[in-house]
């Protein structure tokens, strides 16, 4: 994206071919066009994969799969001819177009995940995840339509500038690379950084106040254990003075019926009490219908949604981290190098620097499908599957 390699670096009479951008970028481009298609095989033909968080993930797969056909093939020939450009200037615009369109688009789809991600932890009773809404579907639109908004400017002749060096493609307006890079990045990572804080955020006040739930639950059941002890102990001292049997029947007793037990019908609602305060993870210790108390449980019906989508939801803790990580790690180094070697003249930024944090950026759309996926023991399933030529 943003491909500003010097004019003048190289000369057309002299060519140093760069053998390693063939070494890196072929088998970049290979990695990036199987990762994405398996990630768009594996929702089309798995049914259990058809939800809609991975609809998102598709979008950012078709982007990632775009650039590295529409885009990438072109920039590895350029970088094995040292940066020099020996095709038409308006190939170069529609790359440029591409590019820009593309990368803004990875992003992008990358912050609507986010957003779909924060919308399923925080107001988790909104959420259907496996129903594709009408609010998905613009989001996704959105991105592609913003994408296209982003991008335009250039295959609508903001490159033709007078004394244009054909030997270079790049970008040759420089205010169109700051604004770019505001909506590409600048704009967009602070609002997905921000999600994933407040997603953080809620589903550690969800966990502290299940863990306060089920301290309470347990707090009721050890008093209402002491309250029954005592309860039997005075029931023991009042009929020890009777020898006789039927002396220990209440008095509205019919006789010959059994003794109707409700301190143990209250020992068993306490105890159904505190194994649905803890939810799904607690389940195999008993669900109010194996207590005997299918009426209790179908009163706390929405409470145990909750607890269930939250539940689910709470995996994406442990991979924020690497999300967040891998995306600054690819992208801040290429937009604030770019950046600064435009709003700063006198910064000695060479075409180095530029080609391996351009590489970094493109790296990214190779690592999108292993963040995204790996983590899901489904889609590895899958995979195995569709490499393996299984049915």
């Amino acid at each position: 994206m943003l491909n500003v390699t010097p004019a003048g670096a190289l000369q057309k009479n002299h060519v140093h071919y760069n053998y390693l951008a063939l070494v890196f970028g072929v088998p970049l481009i290979l990695a990036i066009i199987l990762g994405n298609v398996l990630v768009c095989l594996s929702v089309l033909t798995e049914r259990s994969l058809k939800t809609a968080t991975n609809y998102f993930i598709v979008s950012l797969a078709v982007a990632d799969l775009l650039l590295a056909v529409l885009v990438l093939p072109l920039y590895v020939y350029s970088e094995f001819l040292g940066g020099i450009w020996t095709l038409n200037t308006y190939i170069c615009d529609a790359l440029m177009t591409m590019d820009v369109m593309l990368c803004t688009a990875s992003i992008l789809n990358l912050c609507a995940i986010s957003v779909d991600r924060y919308i399923a932890v925080v107001v988790p009773l909104k959420y259907n995840r496996n129903q594709f809404s009408m609010r998905q579907l613009a989001l996704i639109a959105a991105t592609w339509v913003l994408s296209l908004g982003v991008a335009s400017p250039v295959i609508f002749g903001l490159n033709q500038v007078p004394g244009r060096d054909a030997s270079v493609c790049k970008l040759e307006d420089d205010s169109f690379v700051v604004y770019s890079s505001v909506c590409s990045f600048f704009v967009p990572c602070p609002v997905m950084l921000l999600l994933y804080y407040w997603m953080f955020r809620g589903l550690r006040r969800w966990s502290a106040s299940r863990r306060s739930n089920l301290l309470r639950g347990e707090r009721r059941f050890s008093l209402s254990l002491k309250g029954l002890r005592r309860h039997r102990r005075s029931k023991v001292k009042y009929l020890m003075p009777s020898l006789s049997p039927t002396a220990a029947e209440p008095a509205d007793r019919v006789p010959g019926l059994p003794v109707p037990d409700n301190d143990m019908d209250l020992v068993t609602t306490q105890m159904d009490s505190v194994s649905d305060a803890e939810g799904p993870e607690r389940a195999r210790e008993g669900s109010p219908k194996e207590n005997g108390l299918r009426g209790y449980g179908s009163g706390r019906g929405s409470h145990s949604k909750s607890s269930r989508v939250s539940g689910r939801e709470r995996k994406a803790m442990r991979v924020l981290p690497v999300v967040v990580g891998v995306f600054l790690a690819c992208w801040t180094p290429f937009f604030v190098v770019h950046v600064t070697k435009v709003l700063c003249v006198s910064c000695n930024i060479g075409p180095t620097l530029i080609s391996v944090v351009t590489w970094l950026g493109y790296v990214n759309s190779a690592v999108n499908p292993i963040i995204y996926t790996a983590f899901n023991t489904e889609f590895r399933n899958v995979f195995h599957k569709l490499l393996c030529c299984q049915t």
